[in-house]
């Protein structure tokens, strides 16, 4: 580890310099904005900046002044030097992959151990950028102390879900019932929705239990539609009736159990049910993944047999298509990317594949059994020798059990951080299926998730899948 050693008042002299050379990249323009919350548009988005008297982007100015910062605090005069003010002039752009000399040289020694220090800093074409001066009390005595070891940093865009809610804005407004919203985050959630033109929310519950919750949140729900019920399971039965009558478009789960809110719409009086099973999607919106990632079934089926996940896969798939995914990757997750007589998913996985080849699972391209390491990575399924067409590049994870698909998903979001949005299909009308750990963007993704589920419907003309 480096060691840094300062220079006391005594030690200084006129004269005495330091300097530094820092390419200025992509990377430090967007950690910049971060730290500071600097966001200008100039510096960050290159259609606007190319529009500006720069016509590019351009870096931040204090970036420059906190490399005369790093200066005077680690080289000279070093640790234990107090800043008292910073002149800074600005005199010209520097553009990412500028490659900038920052200097500074001891001007003046004034009473009180205050030193004036000389700035400057010139790019690769020793075009000066900016230059100024710098007051500071110098230290009184020798310090050395070994640099202190910094965390790496990871980016992590958080514009997938934001791309989704945009591209559900394109349809028209939904009418969604708010199945028993009986909690303060599911009515900020739907007046969030609304906001945004999302949805247009029917809150279905306890009426006078509903408006004292919005009350002491200080909600304002009075230009929602509020319709009156006694309890969670009347909730849920008032709510799948206005599915089947078209009065909404789609179910989202409030302030009740998932298995209370699914009962009523598998209920065969609900007319609500399909030729299909139905099936629960999270989409993933991950840093660390180059695309939407489906991951199924990880809230409905506990233990799906091979027809179930039959339709499990089909479901994806074909809310693949809607999402503008003309051939989705489904990778069929199992403990190991062989077939083993022992393991039952390998074997589900393998006959899968064969029924995808038969055309009887149609739209998307499978294989399994992979792995979730080979099945996510590419460089992992180069070392064991798979085929490229699924492996490391799945649009679809599909799980062996809802056991293993709830621990992955609880991973991706809790240990990764990672968002994801989660949607049941299968039945006459998506249903948004909430969790209460779910943050209010999470939820909003889920409604744009039925937008485009109800929508994709719609234009396939397709009322029974």
């Amino acid at each position: 580890m480096a060691l840094l050693e300062n220079r006391t008042y005594e030690q200084l002299a006129v004269g005495d310099s330091a300097s530094l050379v820092r390419m200025l990249t992509p990377r430090d323009i967007k950690l910049y904005a971060v730290m500071s919350g600097d966001i200008n548009p100039a510096h960050l988005n290159p259609a606007y900046a190319a529009e500006t008297r720069f016509e590019g982007v351009v870096g931040h100015g204090m970036w420059l002044g906190a490399l005369i910062s790093t200066l005077i605090g680690t080289r000279l005069p070093g640790p234990g030097t107090e800043y008292v003010s910073q002149d800074l002039k600005f005199l010209a752009p520097v553009r990412p992959d500028d490659r900038i000399e920052v200097k500074v040289e001891v001007a003046e020694k004034q009473a009180d151990r205050r030193v004036l220090m000389r700035c400057s800093c010139r790019n690769q074409d020793n075009v000066s950028v900016a230059e100024g001066s710098a007051l500071v009390i110098a230290p009184d005595r020798a310090i050395s102390h070994q640099a202190q070891e910094l965390p790496d940093i990871e980016f992590r865009d958080r514009a997938g879900y934001d791309r989704l809610i945009r591209a559900a804005k394109s349809y028209p407004t939904l009418p969604v019932a708010l199945v028993h919203p009986c909690s303060a985050v599911v009515l900020q959630g739907a007046l969030d929705a609304a906001k945004e033109d999302l949805m247009r929310p029917v809150l279905v519950g306890p009426a006078e239990r509903i408006k004292r919750i919005a009350d002491a949140a200080e909600l304002d729900i009075s230009g929602l539609q509020l319709i009156d019920t006694p309890h969670s399971h009347a909730s849920a039965e008032r709510s799948a009736a206005l599915a089947k009558d078209g009065e909404v478009a789609t179910l989202m789960k409030g302030s009740l159990h998932t298995d209370e809110f699914l009962r009523a719409v598998i209920a065969r009086e609900a007319g609500l049910r399909t030729d299909r099973r139905m099936s629960h999607i999270y989409l993933v919106s991950s840093p660390d993944y180059p695309k939407p990632l489906m991951v199924t079934d990880c809230a409905i089926n506990v233990a799906p047999d091979l027809a179930t996940k039959v339709d499990i896969c089909q479901n994806a798939i074909d809310f693949a298509h809607g999402l503008g995914i003309a051939e989705p990757k489904v990778a069929i997750l199992a403990a190991v990317e062989k077939v083993n007589l022992h393991m039952q998913a390998t074997l589900d996985a393998a006959a899968l594949c064969k029924m995808a080849d038969r055309r009887q699972i149609k739209g998307g391209v499978l294989d399994g059994p992979l792995a979730f390491d080979n099945a996510i990575d590419p460089e992992a399924a180069r070392i064991k020798g798979l085929p490229d067409r699924v492996a490391g590049q799945p649009d679809i994870l599909l799980v062996p059990d809802l056991e293993a698909g709830n621990i992955l998903i609880k991973q991706m979001t809790f240990m990764a951080d990672d968002d994801a949005a989660g949607l049941v299909l299968g039945a006459r009308v998506p249903l948004i299926l909430t969790s209460r750990a779910d943050s209010l963007r999470t939820r909003m993704a889920s409604v744009a998730l039925a937008v485009v589920g109800c929508n994709m419907r719609k234009d396939k003309g397709d009322e029974d899948h």
